[in-house]
């Protein structure tokens, strides 16, 4: 049986630090799910500046990635949890400025396995903090 393992994101301006977190998500296990956030979420996060690149562009994009199996859009919360209802990953590998955070899901998932952020690399950082 294979082992899925789940992330989450926006993946706006693709860095160094995306390519980090992807390829140790896939090393954990056979099967990669992304979930990224829809065009309108971004936005209601992040404002109204924001995403820089639409949905239909950074699925695109990740989905060239090499560790990535499947790619997936939610809106919402409720849609996340659906998508991981559905999926039941063994793993969802997380942002470690997730850490002491409620973590709306985590009971559709075998185990949450943090990923320390790459100092420097950010893409808010990368596209000024007006973005």
């Amino acid at each position: 049986m294979d082992k899925k393992i789940f992330m989450t994101g926006t993946f706006d301006v693709i860095h160094r630090g995306h390519i980090d977190i992807l390829e140790y998500a896939k090393n954990l296990g056979d099967e990669l799910y992304v979930a990224i956030d829809s065009d309108q979420r971004v936005k209601s996060k992040k404002g109204e500046s924001r995403p820089f690149n639409n949905w239909q562009d950074r699925a695109k994009v990740i989905r060239s990635i090499k560790h990535v199996d499947k790619v997936l859009k939610f809106n919402n919360d409720e849609e996340l949890l659906f998508i991981l209802k559905i999926i039941q990953p063994d793993i969802w590998v997380i942002g470690s400025d997730w850490k002491g955070h409620n973590i709306p899901g985590k009971e559709y998932v075998r185990e949450i396995k943090f990923f320390d952020r790459i100092d420097g690399y950010s893409t808010t950082r990368i596209l000024g903090n007006n973005a």
